[in-house]
């Protein structure tokens, strides 16, 4: 009988581990994947392709000129392992890592609130 693996503690406040387990190598929990870098939060807005998520992360920018802030957004490709179960509207947390492929640099790490 195989050995059930070792969810591994990423020590981000407000992201809980999944509770299930996946053999996704990629996988920040579960795989040898490591987060570093900038920690985002954002929305889904697509679940397509196999293990890939398009999240939509909305920030302020000031703008000197005209001495206010404007609000800007940009829609981030993230790799969604098996194990975290998202839908479109749900704000997640995503997290930088090595890249995974051409366009993809983003982990998603946990669901912070389901719509």
């Amino acid at each position: 009988m195989p050995k059930p693996k070792q969810v591994k503690n990423l020590k981000i406040p407000g992201v809980e581990p999944p509770d299930t387990i996946c053999n996704d190598p990629n996988c920040p929990w579960h795989g040898s994947l490591r987060v570093r870098g900038v920690l985002l939060e954002g929305t889904v807005e697509k679940v397509r392709a196999k293990r890939l998520a398009i999240i939509r992360h909305t920030y302020l920018h000031y703008d000197h000129k005209y001495k206010r802030y404007e609000r800007r957004s940009k829609k981030i490709p993230a790799h969604l392992p098996d194990c975290v179960r998202v839908k479109p509207g749900d704000i997640v947390v995503i997290g930088e890592t090595r890249p995974i492929s051409k366009t993809v640099k983003f982990v998603v790490l946990g669901v912070k609130k389901t719509r």
